[in-house]
């Protein structure tokens, strides 16, 4: 028998592709992944054009994905991605609160949504679970979720800021961080007015009175979200 023929078969490794702005967190976690029999990490990418290139070369089984990229969000990057392809895994690990994002993640398409403060083995379970073919989603959400289904639908309860759209969240996000608008528009590929027009209907939404409040309100906000 030759040494071919003894070799022994082993199940392929699911491939990961890691979609994140900060190098300390891609490494990080390529570290965690890459000790896992049963995962590897294929690429890297930290925005969207570099995640839609590294999606056509490495073919992964899997991507983890970020809100906070450079220029278009993940939520933006998702919904295009499943433009693309409807079916491929992806994960939503971020350090945004789940309660105002992981329904966002979800209604755009995808499988699971953990927060980044979660501990090593409940991402690692999160990465097996949908790859499995399952939705993942903390406790919390779960029941969160539950609850909508067996109440009706209603704006009662809800927080002014899950009153925003997607992308207002994402301009209100990004005006906390102290971009301007013509930045914000550049970001996002749009116009100016168009980002206007997003401020306006945040400030109608929240009941802010004019910009400098808007301005204020959306830094304590980003300040909180952080952490700081």
């Amino acid at each position: 028998m030759t040494p071919q023929h003894r070799v022994v078969w082993q199940a392929r490794k699911a491939t990961v592709l890691l979609v994140d702005d900060h190098p300390i967190v891609r490494q990080g976690l390529t570290q965690l992944i890459n000790q896992e029999p049963d995962l590897a990490v294929c690429g890297h990418a930290e925005d969207a054009a570099s995640a839609f290139h590294a999606i056509a070369v490495h073919r992964p089984d899997i991507v983890v994905l970020d809100i906070s990229l450079n220029g278009p969000d993940g939520l933006t990057v998702l919904k295009e991605m499943r433009m693309n392809d409807p079916v491929l895994p992806v994960l939503v690990l971020s350090m945004h609160d789940e309660s105002l994002y992981a329904e966002r993640a979800l209604r755009a398409g995808a499988n699971g949504y953990i927060m980044k403060q979660e501990a090593t083995e409940r991402v690692l379970e999160a990465i097996r679970r949908i790859r499995g073919g399952e939705v993942y989603v903390s406790d919390r959400i779960a029941k969160r979720l539950l609850r909508q289904v067996v109440s009706s639908p209603s704006a009662a309860g809800k927080s002014p800021m899950e009153a925003l759209s997607d992308r207002e969240l994402t301009v209100f996000r990004l005006i906390g961080e102290g971009r301007g608008t013509r930045e914000i528009a550049d970001d996002l590929h749009v116009s100016v007015k168009t980002v206007e027009s997003y401020q306006a209907h945040i400030k109608e939404k929240l009941s802010l009175s004019n910009g400098r409040e808007l301005v204020q309100h959306a830094i304590r906000w980003v300040t909180r979200e952080d952490g700081v």
